[in-house]
């Protein structure tokens, strides 16, 4: 119902007085007329005019205004003769509404834009990983780099917040390269200087705001950089390439169960405030082919391992990866965009591939350190 159906004010010549006096044929209805049948206009009381036929297309709902039109209004009454001998019109039908076929579900991306730039980053990925650790190490730094400027950039240009991007970036290198070089030792230091420069850094400005920059500046170097850290920390084993290539493998297969199954058979969303695309059906996806995933590569991959260890780590990675969607999901939501940026065609930016990676980083290094030792 529109305000027209709940007491909006009368229209002119509907329940406007009338000084027209009785009308013809009929006894006066009472008070306003007196025994010679004059007429009182102060006495006058509103009356409805009801129209012969309903006007199509009002406040009714369309089938019910239909049926009224085509017979009369009550099941006891008869049709009546138009009073100037002319038949009321048939209103024409209504067109039926157009049939439009049932839309196809789809991926909302480039897929072979996607494909495409997905192989190219493996390539690139797996060649430095299995020629130079040092180069590999490198590419970790770059992409911390980027991703750095992508999440700095959008807090300032939706929320007005300036995280200082220089000691950002430079400390976030300097944690990776030290997380490799020496250890967590190397990377817990590194950290804990590179917060330090985000607050020093942020002095050389007006103080309006100064608490909310350095915040959201210490928040992204733990968010980007220290959760990094440990694929570089991952990458000094023995068996390091190995490790990271299970790291990135059982991250990749979690995300591809959770699309399939969840593009197939997602029904129930799994938290709609956060991203409506995601479903508990997907989610179960993500499970199982992880942990099926899991078992493989540390029974045939890793050495020392077990089948079963692999089931633990492919649940413990598909639950990580999830939270790391949604994690970044609420950022960008509070933020109002889409993606974090539009470096890579088909996939968003930088940080729009790290999400599920960057919590999966220290899941993984920790249950690879109690499953077979650091190497």
């Amino acid at each position: 119902m529109n305000d027209s159906s709940w007491g909006a004010p009368p229209q002119a010549g509907y329940w406007a007085p009338t000084d027209r006096g009785p009308v013809h044929g009929h006894a006066p209805p009472g008070p306003p007329y007196d025994a010679t049948g004059a007429h009182h206009p102060m006495q006058t009381q509103p009356m409805p005019i009801v129209p012969d036929v309903p006007a199509h297309g009002g406040d009714q709902d369309d089938d019910r205004g239909a049926g009224r039109q085509a017979g009369p209004l009550f099941r006891d009454e008869t049709p009546q003769a138009h009073p100037h001998g002319e038949a009321p019109q048939k209103p024409e039908p209504m067109p039926d509404a157009p049939r439009t076929a049932p839309q196809k579900k789809s991926a909302g991306r480039d897929l072979s834009a996607a494909i495409g730039v997905g192989v190219g980053l493996g390539v690139v990925i797996v060649a430095s990983l299995f020629i130079v650790k040092a180069v590999f190490v490198g590419v970790i730094a770059v992409a911390v780099v980027v991703g750095l400027w992508e999440l700095t950039s959008r807090l300032q240009e939706r929320r007005g917040i300036r995280a200082p991007l220089v000691p950002l970036a430079v400390g976030g290198a300097a944690m990776v390269v030290a997380g490799y070089v020496r250890g967590p030792e190397g990377a817990w230091v590194a950290t804990a200087l590179t917060a330090l420069a985000v607050l020093v850094w942020r002095m050389t400005e007006p103080p309006e705001n100064y608490l909310k920059d350095v915040t959201a500046g210490v928040f992204a170097a733990f968010y980007v950089p220290f959760l990094a850290t440990f694929v570089a920390l991952m990458l000094t084993a023995d068996d390091g390439p190995l490790r990271v290539l299970t790291f990135l493998v059982l991250t990749v297969v979690s995300d591809t169960g959770a699309y399939a199954v969840g593009w197939r058979f997602g029904k129930h969303k799994l938290a709609p405030r956060i991203s409506p695309g995601k479903t508990r059906e997907g989610l179960l996806g993500a499970v199982a082919f992880a942990m099926v995933a899991g078992a493989l590569l540390m029974q045939f991959v890793i050495d020392g391992g077990a089948w079963w260890q692999g089931l633990l780590l492919g649940l413990a990675v598909a639950a990580s990866a999830t939270l790391g969607d949604l994690g970044e999901s609420m950022i960008k939501r509070d933020l109002g965009i889409k993606d974090m940026g539009t470096l890579l065609p088909g996939h968003g930016g930088i940080m729009d591939r790290l999400d599920s990676l960057l919590p999966t980083a220290p899941v993984v290094w920790m249950l690879l350190v109690l499953f077979v030792g650091s190497g």
